[in-house]
């Protein structure tokens, strides 16, 4: 998922914002929506990408509170989730060269 948001330390980071990935892996049990080809069988990937985004629109100095923020949400929100990993990648970010991005994970 990729969104444009305000986290960051510096001023300028919280003004303009800037460009994050976020990958969420989740384990859980398929079985019946597989026999049964029904949305209401299995997870909503649309409900995911909602407090994804819902998460990603609060702004924060650190990505690491960001992605415990989601990681959170997703356990309390959709409990059939067996495990879980949330990676949350900072495109770009300004360290003063040219580094493609930042990244913490956490499961």
């Amino acid at each position: 998922m990729k969104f444009h948001a305000y986290h960051g330390c510096l001023d300028f980071e919280k003004r303009d914002g800037n460009t994050f990935l976020v990958s969420v892996e989740m384990e859980l049990d398929t079985q019946s929506a597989g026999k049964t080809d029904r949305l209401e069988d299995t997870l909503n990937y649309q409900e995911v990408y909602d407090v994804v985004k819902r998460e990603m629109e609060i702004p924060s100095n650190l990505i690491e509170h960001v992605a415990h923020r989601i990681y959170d949400s997703l356990v309390v929100n959709f409990p059939e989730i067996k495990s879980l990993k949330v990676k949350l990648s900072k495109l770009n970010p300004p360290l003063g060269g040219k580094v493609d991005c930042v990244s913490i994970e956490i499961s």
